[in-house]
C-alpha cells in the first residue's frame, strides 16, 4: 500500500503529479472506492457525504474523471462475506478516505479488519483527506469544540489551552500505516487549533513527530519513504 495524505485532497497541480506517480498509470485508467464513513457522526452527515461526492467540499476528489468509481462504508464490512470486500479493493487502484471525525474513522478501519488488510495490498493508493489522513496514524489526537458522542473510544481525553480558546482534546490509536501523527488544516483560519501559535500546543500533546500541513500540502509515503508535497505552508514538529 502506498498513501498520499492530505488536508483538504487534490488541491493543486503537485499533489495530482503525486497521486498518478503512486497509481503508475493516468487517473482515467484507475478504478476508485471513496469512504465516507468519518462524516456520519455529525449533524447534517449525510448531506455532507453528498456535497464531497459531488465535489462541493474541498477539491473534486470524486471528480477527477476516475475510470470507476465506488463506494465503500465501513460499518457494513463486518457483516458482509470478507471474500467479497477484500476482493473489491484488490480490484482497486485507489481507496479515498474522506474526513469527518478520525476517532471515529479509526475505530471503523480497525473493527471492519481493514487496518490488517491494506497493508496486503501493493498497488492500492490509500489517499486520506483531514481525518481521513489523520486516522492512518499509530498514535493521534484530534480537538474537538464539542465532541461528537460515538460508539468509538479515546485512549485519554484532556482540556487543552489554545491561544485565545480551550478545546476538548481525544487522543486515540490509528490503523497503525505510519509512525508520525498529522494536523490538517494548518494555518487555516476556520480551524482556528490549527493555527500558527496553536498547532505547536496540539503536537505538544502527541507522543509522535508530527506534521501541520495546510490545503496545498500533501505527505506521500511509499516504500517506507516519506516525502512532503506542497505549494503552500507545513510545519514538522
Amino acid at each position: 500500500m502506498k498513501l498520499l495524505l492530505t488536508s483538504s485532497g487534490i488541491s493543486n497541480q503537485s499533489i495530482q503529479d503525486a497521486l498518478t506517480g503512486l497509481l503508475g498509470k493516468s487517473i482515467a485508467e484507475s478504478n476508485a472506492l471513496f469512504v465516507s464513513t468519518g462524516m456520519y457522526p455529525f449533524p447534517a452527515g449525510p448531506q455532507f457525504v453528498w456535497k464531497a461526492i459531488n465535489g462541493e467540499l474541498g477539491s473534486p476528489l470524486c471528480k477527477l474523471g476516475w475510470k470507476s468509481l465506488g463506494i465503500f462504508e465501513l460499518t457494513v464490512l463486518p457483516s458482509i462475506q470478507k471474500e467479497i470486500w477484500q476482493q473489491t479493493l484488490r480490484e482497486a487502484d485507489a481507496l479515498l478516505v474522506w474526513g469527518g471525525d478520525p476517532v471515529f474513522l479509526s475505530h471503523w478501519l480497525r473493527e471492519s479488519g481493514l487496518a490488517d488488510f491494506l497493508p496486503t495490498l501493493d498497488k492500492l493508493v490509500y489517499v486520506g483527506v483531514s481525518a481521513g489522513a489523520m486516522a492512518t496514524s499509530e498514535l493521534f489526537a484530534e480537538s474537538y469544540s464539542n465532541p461528537p458522542t460515538t460508539i468509538a473510544s479515546s485512549l485519554s481525553t484532556e482540556i487543552i489551552n489554545y491561544d485565545t480558546f480551550t478545546a476538548t482534546l481525544m487522543t486515540a490509536r490509528g490503523a497503525g500505516f505510519i509512525d508520525f501523527a498529522i494536523i490538517p488544516h494548518y494555518r487555516n483560519e476556520n480551524h482556528r487549533d490549527a493555527s500558527e501559535p496553536n498547532a505547536p500546543v496540539w503536537a505538544s500533546k502527541i507522543a509522535a513527530p508530527v506534521y501541520a500541513i495546510d490545503e496545498q500540502t500533501a505527505i506521500k509515503v511509499e516504500n517506507n519513504t516519506i516525502e512532503v508535497i506542497s505549494e503552500g505552508h507545513w510545519c514538522l514538529f
